[in-house]
């Protein structure tokens, strides 16, 4: 059964991306290999670096899949594989590809401008201002909730940390070795992943080589070691304050020095993840024990949560973010886009559904009613249960579950760093742009938006009162990501729809996919604000922010109606 699951999955993503995507670049979008992108047109070394497509979909690829692919899948299957599964499959032919896809060209078509700016440019002003308000929210949940999950997962699994900061050196020397002296990045990254997980053997079996924090500060039971915090907080601390330190170097250089040779080292990473994984499935042949439709999943309805709980893995509004901030200033040639863009998010949706079975093969059927009872419950071991079952695949290529453990953390690690450090980036451009709108140079540069970045995403974070113990003040917001997220792939959709009409293109394939994600994600964040928040003093921030975005949503699809029917023009796009 789960064999028969990964190959109807896997045909779907391939018949999807050998002729669907061809349909939408050749009859939709209509690339043209000689139109000269703002990677070439505006070369600057730092943020405009015309690069391979395939090393610009290693960057795409590493930073859109995060551990949110792997999350939201996980939590899932609390409804039953199959609903889980047929919106992956579903959500990533015909949205997140078109989607991924579509915001990377239109980025490249208007001078690699942001979703933000695009917003400005094909909405009007105040849609401008609302989205990048929305966005702003989504990287800020997105800077703090992953520098948490990155922190604990260094102390759960201490073997991985040494491999993860290896990597850091690894990746500038091939920055340097290959944009000053030319070369392929292939090699040097395929003799960094070797060093990467050779030295994730190593750290599995020598306790010295094992970075534990905790184990240094006393043990897990030693108490008030720093101002007040055990040694697991201290631990957490030094944790964070290493990830936003890293991040603000890390986000700051330019993008041939670290960023794209990490994401490549990481795209050869998650393939062979992905490869060892799915051979470890031939070869073990596991029971599916998780139920196709779980009848017991009783308290929280899967309409219209489920579109919202796999968000990434299916459609994801931050991958417009990134096609539009980051890889749109790296696009050679225009008709890239089809391999970055589209064959990025079928890359992602082949990570969520690896992710489905890995839970759905998990555990016995007892067992999973007992992790999964509900939905709460779902939401605490759904990234337990995938590095648990992950690691049982592997075991099917005489893998130790020890070192598959470690091996699946360095990866589940390396790919939310990646996704840290270019959300931080982000949030950096939009910080700039809201200064270069309100006509606030100080705010502009960008060393002081990075600073701004990094300082306000660490406040978030050790935010008292977090709901999963210290230094989880992002899980104040967390509640917000999925509609927030969702929101923001319809109305780039949406944006990408209006685009389309303009030109006089056939507009279809991305108006049904945007009146669907708008439908069930202004459905699921109604309920939430007005039927969950509202009127629950524990609730009044999620509440007050979850309302706020309600209505800026709302006041940005009434301004699109008005230009969708109107036909308002603009004259920034480049020539063809």
């Amino acid at each position: 059964m789960a064999i028969g699951i990964a190959i109807v999955g896997l045909l779907c993503f391939f018949f999807g991306y050998q002729f669907y995507s061809k349909f939408i670049a050749e009859k939709i979008y209509r690339l043209d290999p000689n139109f000269i992108t703002p990677a070439n047109r505006y070369k600057d070394g730092v943020d405009f670096v015309p690069t391979k497509k395939e090393v610009l979909w290693g960057h795409h690829f590493t930073s859109i899949a995060g551990a949110a692919p792997i999350l939201g899948p996980a939590i899932a299957v609390y409804w039953g594989w199959l609903p889980a599964l047929l919106w992956v499959l579903l959500g990533t032919v015909f949205a997140a590809g078109v989607h991924d896809f579509g915001t990377l060209v239109i980025s490249a078509r208007h001078k690699g401008q942001s979703m933000g700016t695009l917003a400005n440019r094909i909405i009007g002003q105040r849609a401008k201002m609302l989205f990048l308000f929305i966005i702003l929210i989504l990287v800020l949940m997105v800077n703090a909730v992953f520098a948490w999950v990155i922190a604990n997962l260094f102390i759960s699994f201490p073997a991985s940390v040494l491999p993860i900061f290896i990597e850091i050196p690894l990746a500038i020397w091939i920055g340097y070795r290959v944009y000053k002296s030319g070369g392929s990045l292939l090699m040097p990254s395929i003799i960094a992943l070797v060093v990467m997980w050779g030295t994730a053997v190593l750290s599995s079996y020598v306790p010295a080589l094992q970075i534990n924090i905790v184990d240094y500060l006393g043990g897990a039971e030693a108490a008030n070691v720093f101002l007040g915090l055990n040694a697991v907080e201290t631990s957490f601390l030094f944790w964070i304050v290493v990830l936003f330190v890293y991040c603000y170097y890390a986000s700051s250089l330019p993008v041939w020095k670290l960023l794209q040779p990490r994401d490549y080292i990481n795209s050869h990473q998650l393939i062979i993840g992905l490869i060892v994984l799915y051979l470890g499935l031939l070869f073990l042949a596991p029971e599916v024990t998780a139920p196709t439709v779980n009848e017991n999943a009783n308290d929280v309805s899967w309409w219209p949560l489920l579109f919202i709980t796999i968000a990434c893995g299916a459609i994801s509004g931050f991958h417009g973010l990134v096609s539009s901030g980051t890889t749109s200033k790296q696009l050679d040639k225009e008709t890239d886009a089809r391999y970055v863009g589209y064959l990025g998010a079928v890359g992602e949706g082949t990570l969520a559904l690896i992710s489905i079975i890995a839970v759905a093969t998990a555990f016995s059927a007892a067992d999973f009613s007992s992790k999964y009872a509900s939905f709460a419950d779902a939401s605490k071991n759904g990234l337990s249960s995938f590095v648990t079952g992950a690691a049982n695949l592997a075991s099917g290529l005489a893998i130790d579950p020890a070192l598959g453990r470690t091996i699946v953390a360095v990866v589940v690690i390396s790919f939310a760093a990646t996704t840290l450090d270019s959300s931080v980036r982000l949030m950096r451009y939009i910080i700039a742009e809201i200064g270069s709108e309100y006509k606030i140079p100080a705010i502009t540069g960008a060393r002081t938006a990075t600073a701004i970045s990094v300082l306000v995403s660490a406040a978030l974070t050790l935010t008292p009162g977090g709901a999963n113990g210290f230094g989880s003040g992002g899980y104040h917001l967390w509640p917000l990501f999925g509609t927030s997220n969702q929101l923001l792939a319809g109305i780039s959709l949406l944006i990408v729809t209006i685009w389309l009409k303009k030109l006089g293109r056939n507009y279809l394939p991305t108006l049904v996919p945007m009146l669907f994600i708008l439908f069930v994600t202004i459905w699921a964040m109604a309920q939430q604000v007005f039927a969950q928040w509202m009127g629950n003093p524990d609730k009044m921030l999620l509440f007050g922010f979850g309302a706020v975005i309600l209505v800026f949503a709302g006041w940005i699809l009434l301004e699109a109606i008005r230009v969708f029917a109107t036909g308002k023009d603009y004259s920034d796009e480049i020539p063809v």
